[in-house]
Formats: C-alpha cells, sequence, structure tokens
C-alpha cells in the first residue's frame, strides 16, 4: 500500500491511498479520514457518484468535523478501476469514472470492471490491516450512482451493514438511461443480470434491509429521468421495508445539498453503528 497525502484534520486524519488490487488487476485508490484517539473505529463506507474520485467526497462533504466527533472512521473508494490499459468510453456515465459498484462480466470491461468483489471482498481487509478499524460495525452510504452501489451492495450481502442511507440514488438502474446505458454494456442483455444491481428489482425479489434513509433534492435536474425515488417508496412499502425519504425543496444533484444534510445520515449510523 502507498500513502499518496496526508494531513492531520478535526483532530484525526484524513489520509488518501493507493494499494495493488487483486480484484482489478490495477492500481485502486481510496481515502480514510481516521479520528481522534486509539480506535477501534466504527467504520462508514462513503461511495461517490458519476465522474468522481476517492477524493470527491472527502473534500465536498464536509463530513470530517462530526465524524471527529463521534468516533466514526470515513472509508472513501474510487468510482471505477484506471491506469494504462482500461477500458474507457468517451461519455461520463460509462468506463472511467462510472464502475457502478458490479463486477463486469462482457468485454472490454470485464478484465479490471470487478468493483463489488474490490470494495466487499477486498478492500475491508486493506483497511483491517492498516487501521484501527471495527470490521465488526460497518456501515455504507452513497449519492447517486454511489447511493445505487449503497443500496444494492447492502441488499446483496445482509448482515454486512449495519445501516445504509443515501443521497438522490440511483433507485432502478434498469428502467433509466444511466442504467440501461451501463447494465447492458457491464453485464449483458439477460434483464436478470441486471436486475441483481437494481435496489427496486432485489426488494421485489425478496432481498431486505431493515431500514433505510434516503435524502433527495426537488431541484434536481435528475429527480425525473434518471432517480425517481417514488420507485424506492413503492418497493420499500410493498416489502415491508421502513423507508425514511425526505424530499428537500430548493436542493439540487450538488454537494452543497450533500453538506446540508451530512450531520443528520451521520448521527443516524453512529446510533445504529453502537
Amino acid at each position: 500500500m502507498e500513502t499518496l497525502s496526508s494531513g492531520a484534520c478535526h483532530g484525526g486524519r484524513q489520509s488518501f491511498h493507493s494499494h495493488a488490487s487483486a480484484a482489478t488487476q490495477t492500481a485502486m485508490r481510496f481515502g480514510v479520514f481516521t479520528p481522534p484517539g486509539e480506535g477501534p473505529f466504527p467504520i462508514l463506507w462513503c461511495l461517490a457518484g458519476l465522474t468522481c474520485t476517492e477524493e470527491t467526497f472527502a473534500i465536498k462533504a464536509g463530513a470530517q468535523r462530526l465524524a471527529a466527533e463521534l468516533g466514526l472512521m470515513l472509508v472513501t473508494p474510487d468510482t471505477s478501476p484506471r491506469g494504462e490499459g482500461v477500458a474507457d468510453d468517451p461519455a461520463y456515465d460509462m468506463g472511467k469514472g462510472a464502475g457502478f459498484y458490479l463486477d463486469a462480466t462482457e468485454a472490454p470491461w470485464a478484465p479490471h470492471f470487478r468493483m463489488a468483489s474490490w470494495l466487499i471482498d477486498e478492500l475491508p481487509g486493506v483497511i483491517a490491516a492498516n487501521w484501527a478499524a471495527d470490521m465488526g460495525r460497518q456501515s455504507i452510504t452513497g449519492h447517486s450512482m454511489g447511493g445505487h452501489g449503497a443500496l444494492t451492495l447492502a441488499l446483496q450481502h445482509p448482515g454486512r451493514f449495519r445501516s445504509v442511507s443515501a443521497f438522490a440514488p440511483i433507485v432502478a438502474p434498469s428502467a433509466v438511461p444511466w442504467g440501461q446505458k451501463a447494465l447492458p454494456l457491464y453485464l449483458g442483455d439477460d434483464p436478470a443480470a441486471w436486475a441483481a444491481h437494481d435496489a427496486c428489482a432485489l426488494i421485489a425479489g425478496g432481498a431486505r434491509v431493515e431500514e433505510l434513509l434516503v435524502d433527495q433534492g426537488l431541484a434536481d435536474n435528475f429527480l425525473a429521468s434518471q432517480l425517481q425515488p417514488e420507485r424506492l417508496e413503492a418497493a420499500c412499502a410493498a416489502a415491508g421495508i421502513a423507508l425514511t425519504l425526505r424530499r428537500h425543496a430548493g436542493y439540487d444533484h450538488g454537494y452543497w445539498f450533500i453538506q446540508s444534510f451530512i450531520s443528520d445520515h451521520l448521527r443516524w449510523h453512529r446510533e445504529r453503528l453502537g
């Protein structure tokens, strides 16, 4: 593991790192905020959206001050593999920066785009080996594509995360343009393969989490075309999942929105992490 940068932050430390990933066969980058104290600390995984990197949430969300007070470790993974030889697409919503938190099965993406395996099977071991992390207490959140990742990874791995939340998540990628472009290219033409990475489809198929917290801005340009939170609302109601879906007038898709409500999410997760 290589430390790319490290600095004191609110009495703790914000650092960024790279390691050689067996899952993606590339160098993968991630950030860690370690709160002050000796630990072990509970972990909140923070997944970013399209075009973002491991730095985006750490720099823009303004989460470290309260995370330091709460004794909460924040881990911010990159959003895709990168580097020479890694497949890409000129559009912002496919390829580098658009890994969709899944393992691709189709060429040319399959060799490197194995984000689910990296996040679930590999990166936690790197965290456990190098930080005072309590791996028995993990939660997950995300924004946009990262909200999709938080929801689907929690639903796919019941019991792994004590709580899950999201900001403006893509809740039904099979039914909206972003997902209808990416899922067939990454996973092939079988809709059953897409459903395994679609939060609403997973819930309809029997996957469960105990509760969800979701915030959505009503001035979000992507609300009607790409996000459609009412689909998650209907899926959770039918499944008996306790969903707190908060709609906020005047807020868009950007990080001013996340900054405005990140404290609520941190406190919500900390209560459930014990």
